[in-house]
């Protein structure tokens, strides 16, 4: 073990926080991108398709310059163990997830739509909370309110209808990529540029393969172009921003700054479309920043225990990674290798990362 070990405290938000910001960013722009695609006469579940195919190319090329100059190391490959959780993910996140989204988008407004995928964040929290037992204290709870009556204020398209059938078809994504999440949460120790070209190459190539089965036509080559470059930064790069926001924050925390999404999406589809800026929108937009602001401020730290633990996956050498090295062992820092964790009791601040995601109830 070396000396001068990373701080405690520099691992609160730093670099989980601007990961997963940067990731929402990326996302949002694409939604008004793909209604652009949309109105060029492409097929949504064609466009599904081609923006995850564009995502794993992309990101095959990256992973593929990356080795060459030696810079694979620093990250844990995929296990044979997990393997079933990479196919739930691609069925959830890869497959219905986008489809669901292009069906919405074709019949939605791109500035309500943006706003709409706020419900992702939404969901992954919820799920991470009910379903994963991760922490999610009552400040989160308040903006997650926030953030739910801002999105059904948006949706809500008046008279019997009630809500409009293009929103619940966005709704319906933002459950399937919130399950999506949770689920690569449990992949988040290994090399996200190889989760995500994965997921994209085979969500792509079996959306694009059912697309044209149904009969579907390709468009021109620009337009294919541009919806691969769309899907490789909106879907692949913010997939690999988003990994990396899971293995700092966890699950509700990543969801909840992802939250920013949909209003690079508005802003963006108010600029492009010239969308008129209803009341509506005004208020609900206001009702999601309150909430991502409550989600962005929240802190955490109580004392808490560390129990064993063997695991691979980048580190640098901070309190958590106090661990000889073997001859074997990659030098230099970040680095991957099995290693082992003794076990420990502290109290700093901290998010449900890689190390903490003990019980509250026994803190």
């Amino acid at each position: 073990m070396t000396d001068g070990r990373k701080p405690l405290s520099a691992a609160l938000a730093w670099p989980g926080a601007p990961l997963a910001i940067a990731s929402a960013g990326l996302f949002g722009a694409s939604t008004p991108l793909a209604k652009l695609l949309l109105g060029g006469g492409v097929s949504p579940w064609l466009l599904a398709g081609v923006l995850y195919l564009g995502s794993g190319v992309g990101l095959s090329i990256v992973h593929l310059m990356r080795r060459a100059i030696g810079l694979g190391a620093a990250e844990a490959a995929l296990r044979r163990a997990d393997l079933p959780w990479l196919g739930l993910v691609v069925l959830s996140g890869g497959a219905v997830g986008p489809v669901l989204l292009m069906i919405g988008l074709s019949s939605t407004p791109a500035s309500s739509a943006s706003l709409l995928l706020t419900l992702e964040g939404l969901a992954t929290m919820g799920l991470a909370w009910l379903a994963f037992r991760e922490n999610v204290d009552r400040r989160l709870l308040i903006g997650a309110f926030a953030i739910l009556a801002g999105a059904g204020l948006i949706s809500w398209s008046g008279g019997p209808g009630g809500m409009g059938l293009g929103a619940l078809a966005i709704a319906g994504a933002c459950l399937a990529w919130g399950i999506d999440n949770n689920l690569t949460r449990k992949l988040s120790h290994a090399d996200p540029v190889q989760i995500a070209l994965i997921k994209g190459l085979v969500a792509g190539t079996v959306n694009l393969g059912l697309a044209l089965a149904l009969g579907a036509r390709l468009p021109g080559p620009g337009p294919l172009a541009a919806a691969a470059a769309v899907g490789f930064l909106g879907y692949g790069v913010s997939l690999v921003l988003f990994v990396l926001g899971l293995r700092h924050l966890g699950a509700a925390r990543t969801g909840a700054y992802f939250s920013a999404a949909p209003f690079v999406g508005a802003i963006l589809s108010l600029l492009i479309f010239r969308e008129p800026l209803t009341a509506r929108l005004v208020v609900a937009g206001g009702l999601m920043g309150v909430g991502l602001y409550l989600h962005l401020t929240e802190r955490h730290a109580h004392t808490h225990a560390h129990e064993a633990l063997d695991h691979e996956h980048s580190h640098v050498h901070d309190d958590h990674h106090r661990h000889d090295h073997g001859p074997r062992d990659p030098a230099g820092e970040p680095h991957s290798h099995p290693h082992h964790h003794a076990p420990m009791r502290h109290k700093h601040p901290h998010y449900p990362d890689l190390h903490h995601r003990h019980d509250h109830q026994r803190a």
